[in-house]
């Protein structure tokens, strides 16, 4: 098929293999630069853009590729080659991937969002075949993850504390709760049909309403989200603690760099123990009386809030790029700015 390639005034239209269209074009195809692809790149344009400014300090010859499913994807306009494909949940998803990867010869793929972690980390042996490293665990930790009961049992038989949590049949026959109780979904994301119910009544009638419900003992104390990186050898390098201030919709929009050295132990015994990477794994957990960390969510990929920790000078694109290209980065475990406190705000881009 023939796509037109928009967003570059001397672009001209190209031929590209498989069902997809390449809808923005900033530079020239470099057949010898490194190529980093991220899928359902969305919003992620803080994410890009340290990937770029790590791989200028690097002096590495780059080109940053994105798909998404539609064209008004914010980071998308900004890659040096936007791609639209199909909905993660269509049987051609990968194909349509793998082409990508062919075509552009793209080395590392990133993913953003939970929506493609499983069939990732499914055809992990088929990215590596055409040379590219996906950043995704393994399938069984991706299934551990995005299954919030399997997480809670994973936790549990570990002995790593966590909130108290049962099924909403469960919840209903039980003689004693401590209310509020919390009702969120067990496949859930970004905090999406999440409750805060305060009687039985209220228990019954969300718990019909929020799909796959589960309720979880309500932890009133002070949230944090960890960015824990994991290099190409599956070693947890650093633990980056970032205080949840203020949320929105589900991602951090105030936060402060928290380095505690006991939630940073913990995180990191968590990801150890799970087998969790490579790349950064985000932990989200309650440090409650007598310093007690309680583990609530593990999710296997950039977490929103992560430009907070870059900042902070835990570089992780510059330490990925450094591995990707066999050279082994100098990492600190604690070697990040404390107190470092991120207020943010929209931004536009403009067509």
């Amino acid at each position: 098929m023939t796509a037109q390639v928009i967003g570059d005034p001397m672009a001209q239209s190209e031929s590209i293999t498989g069902d997809f269209r390449c809808v923005v074009s900033r530079s020239p195809s470099r057949w010898n630069d490194l190529g980093v692809l991220f899928s359902c790149i969305g919003r992620r344009v803080s994410l890009l853009s340290s990937f770029r400014a790590a791989a200028k300090e690097l002096k590495l010859k780059a080109r940053f590729l994105g798909t998404d499913t539609r064209e008004l994807s914010p980071a998308l306009q900004l890659c040096d080659k936007g791609i639209l494909v199909k909905p993660t949940t269509h049987r051609d998803y990968i194909r349509q991937l793998l082409s990508v990867v062919e075509r552009y010869r793209v080395r590392l793929l990133v993913p953003t969002v939970d929506l493609d972690l499983k069939l990732l980390a499914q055809n992990k042996g088929k990215f590596s075949a055409l040379g590219c490293r996906v950043l995704v665990s393994a399938p069984e930790v991706v299934d551990i993850c995005q299954d919030k009961r399997k997480t809670y049992r994973f936790l549990l038989k570990n002995g790593f504390d966590t909130p108290l949590t049962m099924s909403i049949r469960s919840a209903l026959a039980a003689r004693n709760l401590n209310w509020p109780c919390f009702l969120k979904p067990w496949d859930g994301y970004a905090s999406r049909g999440s409750s805060i119910v305060r009687n039985r009544e209220d228990l019954r009638f969300y718990g019909k309403r929020i799909p796959n419900a589960i309720c979880q003992e309500y932890i009133d104390e002070a949230e944090y989200t960890c960015d824990a990186y994991v290099d190409l050898n599956m070693e947890v390098r650093c633990v980056v603690p970032r205080k949840r201030i203020e949320v929105r919709a589900g991602e951090v929009s105030k936060g402060r760099v928290a380095k505690d050295a006991h939630i940073m132990s913990e995180a990191a015994k968590v990801v150890e123990t799970l087998g969790a990477g490579p790349g950064v794994i985000t932990l989200q957990l309650f440090l409650s009386g007598g310093n007690r960390v309680k583990f609530i969510e593990i999710n296997p990929r950039f977490g929103g809030g992560v430009p907070l920790s870059i900042k902070a000078g835990a570089n992780f694109p510059k330490w990925i790029l450094q591995e990707v290209v066999g050279k082994r980065p100098n990492i600190r475990f604690d070697g990040f700015k404390d107190n470092l406190t991120m207020l943010r705000y929209d931004a536009e881009v403009w067509l």
